[in-house]
């Protein structure tokens, strides 16, 4: 691994890129803002993909893309006159030690990660003066599953949560109930809504187990993916196509693709 000096030199040597990349390349000196977004957030699941192939190969080439991009950022307020790097940097740091002061102050008693995350909503607040929402914080762009179970965490962080963790699951069984009943009378809009509350209880039953429902949800359709391209590839073999199988042969096949999945 490399010295802290060799760190901070590679960190200056991609800031001197950067600088230059600014200057002098037609396509780098056109971005704005607006036009580079796109692009940050195809980055940031590339990345999410290496994470969870556990790629660490991809991992490091994907962070540096993510790197390339906050460097951007930061040159274009440069530009703007309106942060550089440095700010960005020094305001993060200011962040972190001001939210762990049993790290950087005389805090005592914060010896768990549960207690450091409840210590960090009250200082969010404290940063807002009192006057911020609790739930303000959660980005509106986010995808729905994760927004779900971060709006959950957020709430657990000031104590609003379940006193016992099994006592979900009788939410979880009221929930499901009331979305048969709705399925049952065919009204598509409260279906929809009561299936959403389905969603939601199962995600905070997730959280309370410290399952993230977002990494389970890709688990299972990474292995959804693995046997139906097995059931697809030997129904090929056969010289056939999955539109001319029966449901009954696709299943045959599935099953050998479960017992593969599992060797």
């Amino acid at each position: 691994m490399h010295s802290r000096e060799e760190k901070l030199e590679a960190f200056g040597r991609l800031l001197d890129v950067m600088d230059e990349l600014r200057e002098k390349c037609p396509w780098d000196r056109k971005q704005t803002n607006e036009s580079l977004r796109p692009n940050t957030i195809e980055e940031v699941y590339e990345l999410c993909d290496a994470l969870t192939r556990s790629d660490n190969k991809n991992i490091c080439k994907e962070l540096g893309d993510v790197l390339l991009h906050i460097v951007f950022y930061a040159k274009i307020g440069q530009e703007k006159g309106a942060f550089d790097v440095a700010d960005v940097c020094n305001e993060l740091c200011d962040k972190l030690i001001f939210r762990h002061p049993h790290v950087f102050g005389n805090v005592e008693g914060v010896e768990s990660a549960s207690l450091v995350t409840r210590q960090w909503e009250l200082l969010k607040q404290q940063e807002k003066d009192g006057n911020g929402s609790v739930l303000g914080g959660v980005p509106q762009a986010l995808p729905s599953l994760i927004k779900a179970y971060r709006i959950q965490d957020k709430a657990r962080g000031v104590g609003f949560d379940w006193e016992e963790r099994r006592q979900v699951w009788a939410k979880v069984k009221e929930e499901i109930a009331e979305f048969e009943a709705e399925v049952e009378h065919m009204d598509k809009q409260k279906a929809e809504a009561e299936l959403g509350d389905v969603l939601f209880s199962l995600i905070n039953a997730a959280r309370l187990y410290k399952i993230n429902p977002d990494n389970a949800l890709e688990r299972t359709n990474q292995k959804f993916i693995r046997r139906f391209n097995y059931l697809e590839e030997h129904t090929l073999k056969q010289g056939r196509a999955l539109t001319d199988m029966t449901l009954a042969e696709m299943d045959a096949i599935w099953e050998e693709a479960k017992r593969h999945d599992a060797d």
